[in-house]
């Protein structure tokens, strides 16, 4: 009685500790018993096992056929052995023989084992499968254990889960034992059992971990529209409130930044741009292109297309470092955008107004036709003759039967008339156009910088003829000055030679006294 407790017992703890009903424990260890006994009594399908769930009593039976005679005793027994099971048995009634578990033999019973775990082991899997395929656009996280040729293993406590290397932010160095988050986005079956994939660069990680660290995101007053992200370098989100009590910026901003601060620790360091979200397409690009300030927003609703014109010194902000901002603007607000400069719109709009001028000489197309060929790319009547008739008729106006294919003809009977005539057409493609205006471009450039040259030769040889003149005039001057130079010097010298004279006249006026002298002494 307590050898089947026991059993009871460890059916319980199995069931438990493998997270499995106990039911199909049971059943396990029946299928096993059979097993057991087909490895023991031979390959027949007449063997049954019961357990008591109450007392643990577990009893193989072996159901046989009464016979008079028997042939095959795996399935048959004689009429007096199976009076000593069943009083009333009689030829060709069926009675159920108790088989000893002692007489099944050590390899039977380790093959009843082994059945056993298996399948407990396969229940445990699936039922951690549907676990985790239900947890599927959930955040979990887990402990690594190791990095295998990139990918890092962690453990979720009751599975196995992988970062696989394209789905970590670059980044980020990982150490055995780290804690990490992540974005479960597929289960795998496996022959280890299920295979939880995370991923640390999915957008909706960032959504989750804003509906975490913001509770007005939990509780559905703020709502997170778009996500775009460039992996731990930079992402935006598009928000808006419910309540207009409630700033949906602020909100997830936090407090001198702190609930968005916690989300780029989280993110090693992705900066994240809120932006408030509008139904009107123009006002929602232009927000989507921030720190750039937008001059205008020409929308495309057709093609779901948006030209966004900016000034020249914003158009390198707008577009951004490897083109960044502009493709995070796209992602998040779901339109192609065409960033270009006023001075490039304008140009457009005339390119656009030849090709309607152009496609205007061709018989039946209005002015709306013109416009629509126009916008679709239809830029000349030679492009219009080479395009198949299947992609004119998906020009707005040209839906009708038979209205595509006869433009074409028009188009190509138009061509070769003004071939015959030597005329020059527009080209049929906008990169022969943007070449041919290239090379004009290119010419006139030539052209000015040729004048620039000559004019600039004549200049120099103008100021080299006044400079020699200049130069001829100063050394006249400076003859004509040493020359006056000299007469004043000769006039100076004569002056100074009658000065000095006294010394001949000096005698003349000592003599004098002289003789009056003597004539005193005489």
């Amino acid at each position: 009685m307590n050898a089947n407790l026991n059993i009871i017992e460890a059916l319980g703890q199995i069931a438990r500790e493998k997270n499995v009903d106990r039911e199909m424990v049971t059943e396990t260890l029946s299928d096993a018993l059979v097993s057991a006994a087909r490895k023991r009594y031979g390959n027949a399908d007449n063997f049954e096992v019961q357990i008591d769930p109450d007392s643990g009593r577990m009893t193989v039976l072996a159901r046989k056929t009464v016979v008079e005679e028997i042939t095959e005793p795996e399935i048959e027994i004689g009429v007096d052995a199976a009076r000593e099971i069943d009083s009333q048995a009689q030829l060709g009634s069926v009675v159920f023989e108790e088989l000893d578990l002692a007489d099944f033999g050590r390899n039977a019973i380790q093959t009843a084992k082994q059945i056993l775990i298996q399948r407990v082991r396969e229940a445990e899997r699936g039922r951690i499968y549907e676990e985790f395929a239900g947890r599927i656009a959930q955040v979990d996280s887990g402990v690594v254990q190791q990095i295998s040729h990139g990918d890092i293993i962690l453990n979720l406590g009751r599975a196995e889960a992988a970062i696989p290397l394209k789905e970590q932010i670059r980044r980020e160095r990982y150490r055995q034992g780290d804690t990490v988050r992540g974005y479960i986005f597929e289960v795998l079956k496996s022959a280890r059992g299920p295979q939880v994939l995370l991923s640390r660069t999915h957008p909706e990680l960032l959504r989750k971990l804003f509906a975490t660290e913001v509770p007005e995101i939990a509780e559905g007053i703020v709502k997170i529209h778009a996500v775009a992200r460039e992996p731990g370098e930079r992402a935006k989100i598009a928000v808006s409130s419910n309540d207009e009590r409630v700033d949906p910026v602020g909100a997830c901003v936090g407090i001198k930044g702190s609930r968005v601060q916690a989300i780029v620790r989280e993110l090693s360091g992705e900066r994240i741009d809120i932006v408030p979200h509008i139904d009107e397409a123009d006002i929602f690009i232009s927000r989507a292109l921030s720190p750039a300030t937008v001059t205008r927003v020409i929308t495309d609703e057709r093609r779901h297309h948006a030209q966004v014109i900016v000034d020249e010194d914003q158009l390198s902000l707008a577009i951004g470092k490897s083109g960044q901002n502009s493709c995070l603007a796209v992602q998040l607000t779901g339109w192609g955008l065409d960033i270009i400069t006023d001075e490039e719109y304008q140009r457009r709009l005339h390119r656009l107004e030849e090709s309607k001028v152009e496609l205007r000489l061709l018989e039946g197309v209005s002015e709306l036709i013109s416009l629509s060929l126009a916008t679709s790319g239809f830029i000349s009547v030679r492009s219009i003759a080479e395009a198949e008739a299947d992609m004119l008729r998906t020009v707005p106006g040209l839906e009708g039967p038979g209205e595509a294919a006869q433009l074409k003809e028009r188009a190509v009977a138009f061509v070769e008339q003004a071939e015959s005539r030597g005329e020059a057409l527009r080209p049929a493609t906008l990169e022969e156009l943007e070449a041919e205006e290239r090379a004009a471009e290119q010419a006139r450039a030539a052209k000015l910088a040729a004048e620039e040259a000559a004019a600039e030769a004549a200049q120099l040889a103008a100021e080299a003829a006044q400079a020699q003149q200049d130069g001829a005039a100063a050394v006249e001057e400076a003859a004509a000055s040493e020359n006056e130079s000299g007469d004043e010097g000769e006039e100076t010298e004569a002056s100074s030679g009658e000065a000095t004279d006294p010394d001949q006249q000096e005698p003349d006026t000592a003599a004098p006294a002289d003789d009056t002298e003597s004539e005193a002494v005489a």
